[in-house]
This record gives structure tokens, sequence and C-alpha cells, in this order.
């Protein structure tokens, strides 16, 4: 995969950065630790501004999350517990947890998105809790966009840092996406087998 990104960033340059980073906010096992280190490389070549990595980088990330918030807050929270009362094992929850996180989304949303974008699997599906509780768009936008601005500087700035270096990121990074991706791979699994229908049910 990794081999893939830096072609793409090559030839591409800021608009390859903005659709990696949009495709990685839609599809969550195209890591943007790999992406971004490796544009922050390029720009430390010369071949990029670091600036202007930072601002592809975020916009790309803060466009590919939109449709993931649309799509929930037109669903609607009350079609996703009936779906959940239903077809609850394939979610992994039942209605009455639903609605526990929705309680608690409501209280804590803001923080959650913020910090939420600096994890990889969390930052594409924190979009969706933010819709099904009906955060304001300008309150996601804006904390979404913080918390993307956060972490693709703390990657520019370590792929641009570490140039000299940066077989030794990559070969960090990218086995650790996919012990992430597996983690939640698992976790899936367990509650899919431990699953239990509401007690309104």
């Amino acid at each position: 995969m990794s081999g893939w990104i830096t072609e793409v960033i090559t030839q591409a340059g800021y608009l390859g950065i903005f659709l990696l980073m949009l495709l990685e906010s839609i599809f969550p096992p195209i890591p943007s630790e790999l992406i971004i280190p490796f544009a922050g490389f390029s720009a430390a070549q010369g071949n990029l501004n670091v600036f202007g990595v930072i601002l592809a980088a975020t916009v790309g990330s803060l466009v590919g999350a939109a449709p993931w918030y649309i799509v929930a807050r037109l669903f609607g929270l009350e079609r996703v517990r009936w779906l959940a009362d239903r077809f609850g094992r394939w979610f992994t929850l039942n209605a009455d947890e639903i609605d526990t996180a929705a309680r608690w989304f409501t209280r804590w949303g803001k923080p959650i998105v913020l910090f939420g974008r600096l994890f990889p699997i969390i930052r594409t599906l924190i979009s969706v809790p933010s819709g099904l509780a009906k955060m304001p768009a300008l309150t996601f936008i804006g904390f979404s966009a913080l918390g993307m601005l956060i972490w693709n500087t703390v990657l520019v700035m370590a792929g641009f840092v570490l140039h000299q270096h940066y077989h030794l990121v990559e070969a960090w990074l990218d086995p650790l996406t996919y012990i992430v991706l597996g983690a939640v791979v698992a976790v899936y699994l367990y509650r899919l087998v431990t699953w239990r229908p509401s007690k309104a049910r």
C-alpha cells in the first residue's frame, strides 16, 4: 500500500494528497499515517510546500468526512434504533445502547469529535454519531477541522523533520496501522458473538 501512496503523491502532488485524504476519510483502511509523512518528506526535498501539504490534507479529510455525517443525519436516530432492535447483532448494538451512546455524545460530542480525529478508524466513524445526534453542521466542521489540522500537522512535520530517516518512519507506521485495524475487527467479532437484544424488546 505504501508504494501506491507514494506514487500518487509523487505524480499528482497536492491534488493527490487531497484525493488520498478524502478517500481515507471515507474508507478507513487507507491510513493517513502513511499518506501524510511521505507528503512531509516530499516537502523536505523541496518538491512541495509544507503549508500546502497541510492545507490539502486537511481539506481532503474534511470533505471526506462530510458524506458520513450527512447520511447519518438524514437517516436519523429513530431509524437506527429500529434497525438495532431488528438487526442489532450485525451493528453489535441494541436500542438501549444506541440511546446511551446518543446521550453520551450529546453531552461530550465536541471533544469526542476533536480527539476522535487523532485515531485510525475512529476518525472516520466519528462522523456517524455526529450526524445521528444532529450536531450543528458548523460545530461538526469546526471541531473536525481543528482535530484534522492538529493531526495532519504532526504527521507532516514528522515526515519533514525525519526525512533522512523516512524509511524508519514508514517501517514503524505501516504495521501499526494494520495492528489497529486488526484490533477493531477483533472487537467487532467479540461484540457480534456476545450481542444481546435490548430490554425494550
